[in-house]
């Protein structure tokens, strides 16, 4: 909502920062950038988004930006009933925007863990990322460019994040974003794969040294791991790692997804894929994944309308382009698949468009123009960026039965770390030689533990039955003689500093001891000393919401919401009732 249209990078970045630290939290399931920002500038009703998005409770708010301040508005929102139960504004100074975001991001977090249950908070959520608040400023453009998925933006944020870290080297957020930018050129053939890897590796490794705990670069070493060393066992451990420490990153959910679904592993990849689509269900990216998932599971016609409906939402979607020519030979549509690129307004790696030529003439049957492109492929394999066409040799060899040159392919990419070689070697076109026995030896070789290796370990309650039942004794004794919820801007932290607990066990002591909410228990209490004031005849000529004040509510919809749940009447009522 700036005056300024030019900052509204700042303005989504920020918005963007404060969704990354709620999803910091585990057992909340917290809506990505990209689904969430769908809804930006619509007027849509709130229980609209709510069913679209599958969440119970909307956080809305607005950014403003003038000069060296800036505005901050949120509101928490549950969608049954549009019961809006918090909102708050913020006027700080732009210098210490990083202490803001830990500000708004804890107290939304509180908000929602006192009326909706326990979870276990951090005591900050967001650290200062720099001291240079020009650098983060050109960050947040850089991430603004990346977002967009194209050569051009690509090639605006590789310059921002140069000039973020030109003024800040050590500025994690910004190597991290350079390594991405890098990844992407490199799969895209904007730069030499070998070189741009080289650079996201170096990046990666800088980051992994400043904060070795950052989930983002777990996810590039994953990648890296994949496409660079041939490794699947580092690959999924690295990306099983960026989940553990941020559970709702989508893009790690969907690599393990992509991961399971290579290594064969059906039901785990559609578990982490249902994941992502419950974090991002609007995504482009995560509609891809899907698409795969279809496709490698055989479900041909689903992957084809969901690749449709992504390029026709991005019709340079390369990935798309790619998975789709294989879905359409698969489907016997070989002649379309052959004249696929020709009218196509996208630059598309020369391997590539040749690899799908030559698999379309090869699985036609046309034997002369198979050998003629499998020549083409062998040459162009000879080139600094022939790693695509060299594995649509192995495909071509595979798809047509070719043994002997398939598993000779296959035993000499294990040896030289092929790029694409785990990406090929599951490929529902090279079905006609995974009966061989030798398919099997080399799955076990590919893909040694199939990524079963990870165990979940079950965590400790935080306070053990002897502890939590002397709380639970000091609470109510405390509750009762002093009478706290009668103070209307008490929170469960302030409650806890006033017992001399920490507020993670008094979240969890009040929702797996006593069986409720911060609120629920609270607003209880509120409503006991408000039907005693409502029955002394002294309080007479006080409406019902004042008394309602006077026991500690400040808000009317909140009095009256609570009062039913407890007692199944309204407060007039029961009042009457009386």
């Amino acid at each position: 909502m700036s005056s300024d249209v030019e900052n509204e990078y700042f303005c989504d970045g920020i918005t963007e920062e404060i969704i990354n630290a709620l999803a910091k939290i585990g057992k909340l399931k917290v809506t990505s950038r990209t689904s969430s920002f769908h809804f930006k500038n619509k007027e849509i009703p709130i229980a609209e988004i709510a069913n679209k998005l599958n969440v119970s409770i909307v956080l809305e708010g607005s950014v403003r930006l003038a000069g060296k301040m800036i505005r901050i508005t949120a509101q928490l929102i549950q969608a049954e009933g549009d019961f809006h139960f918090w909102s708050e504004t913020w006027d700080r100074e732009l210098q210490n925007i990083f202490e803001i975001q830990d500000e708004i991001s804890l107290l939304i977090a509180d908000k929602i863990r006192e009326n909706f249950g326990h979870f276990e908070l951090e005591d900050h959520l967001v650290k200062k990322q720099t001291n240079d608040i020009n650098a983060y400023e050109y960050s947040l453009m850089a991430k603004f460019h990346k977002g967009k998925w194209n050569p051009d933006d690509v090639k605006i944020a590789e310059d921002y994040y140069l000039k973020a870290l030109h003024l800040d080297p050590k500025h994690v957020e910004s190597i991290i974003g350079l390594s991405d930018v890098y990844s992407f050129m490199a799969m895209t053939g904007l730069m030499p794969f070998m070189e741009a890897w080289g650079k996201t590796s170096k990046l990666v490794d800088q980051a992994f040294a400043l904060d070795p705990n950052n989930p983002e670069i777990y996810y590039q070493k994953a990648n890296s791991a994949f496409f660079t060393d041939c490794s699947f066992e580092e690959s999924f451990l690295h990306a099983s790692k960026s989940i553990q420490l941020k559970p709702n990153y989508v893009e790690a959910q969907q690599f393990l997804s992509f991961l399971h679904v290579l290594a064969g592993n059906k039901e785990k990849a559609k578990e982490h894929l249902d994941i992502a689509l419950g974090i991002d269900p609007l995504s482009q990216e995560t509609l891809f994944f899907s698409a795969y998932f279809d496709y490698m599971t055989e479900n041909y016609s689903s992957a084809l309308k969901k690749l449709n409906e992504t390029l026709e939402v991005n019709p340079k979607n390369l990935p798309s382009h790619a998975v789709k020519c294989t879905c359409l030979l698969k489907m016997g549509q070989y002649d379309e698949v052959i004249q696929y690129f020709d009218d196509l307004e996208v630059e598309v790696a020369e391997g590539e468009r040749l690899g799908a030529i030559g698999l379309g003439y090869a699985m036609k049957g046309d034997a002369e123009n198979r050998s003629k492109y499998i020549d083409i492929l062998r040459e162009k394999a000879k080139s600094a960026d022939g790693f695509t066409a060299d594995s649509f040799l192995f495909m071509i060899y595979a798809a047509t039965g070719d043994m002997e040159n398939a598993f000779d392919w296959i035993s000499s990419g294990i040896k030289t770390k092929a790029s694409l070689l785990l990406l090929r070697y599951s490929d529902p076109i090279i079905n006609p030689i995974k009966s061989d026995p030798r398919y099997k030896d080399f799955h076990k070789v590919l893909f040694p533990t199939g990524g079963n290796r990870v165990v979940k370990t079950r965590k400790k309650p935080l306070l053990d039955q002897e502890t939590s039942n002397k709380y639970k004794v000091n609470l109510l004794e405390f509750v009762q003689k002093e009478e706290p919820y009668l103070d209307p801007s008490l929170t469960l932290r302030s409650l806890a500093d006033q017992i001399q607990i920490h507020p993670n066990q008094l979240s969890w002591l009040l929702n797996d001891n006593i069986g409720k909410s911060f609120n629920e228990f609270i607003n209880a209490y509120r409503i006991e000393a408000f039907k005693i004031r409502v029955q002394d005849p002294k309080n007479a000529n006080f409406t019902l919401l004042g008394m309602a004040y006077d026991c500690g509510f400040n808000s009317k919809t909140v009095f009256n919401t609570y009062f039913k749940k407890e007692t199944g009447l309204t407060p007039k009522q029961f009042v009457k009732q009386l």
